[in-house]
């Protein structure tokens, strides 16, 4: 594929899945052998790790979570995106009971794809700030 299509797989993942809590898209985009170099140590790595963390810890805080992209460059086999995650805690997130506060979430992440699926996963974000935020 080439960085436009790996580009447009990393968009469809964000908007399908992240915001619209898409499972098939999930199961589609993310290979049974990604690794999420993101997961906290000692945690599981694979797919199960990202898909436990959209699902039941980003989404159930936040329901109306929105993704903007802000960025995107590729290269290769590896997609940049710099986006912005923005919702409501009106769910438990990570332990913190419904706030009704409004969030942004600040991330870059980094997908390494083949075949149009994920296959490795890098991320960076605010979300220290926003735990002590919603304490």
């Amino acid at each position: 594929m080439n960085t436009a299509q790996n580009k447009a797989v990393v968009l469809r993942f964000n908007k399908e899945c992240i915001e619209q809590g898409n499972v098939n898209t999930f199961n589609e985009l993310v290979d049974d052998q990604v690794i999420n170099h993101s997961a906290p140590a000692g945690m599981p790595n694979g797919p199960e790790s990202m898909m436990y963390f959209i699902f039941e810890i980003l989404r159930t805080g936040f329901p109306d979570i929105r993704v903007d992209i802000l960025d995107q460059i590729a290269e290769d086999d590896k997609v940049t995106t710099r986006k912005i995650l923005r919702g409501t805690h009106t769910g438990e997130f990570m332990g913190l009971p419904a706030s009704n506060k409004q969030v942004s979430i600040m991330v870059i992440d980094i997908i390494r794809l083949n075949n149009g699926k994920y296959m490795e996963h890098w991320g960076m974000s605010n979300l220290p700030d926003i735990l002590q935020e919603l304490s």
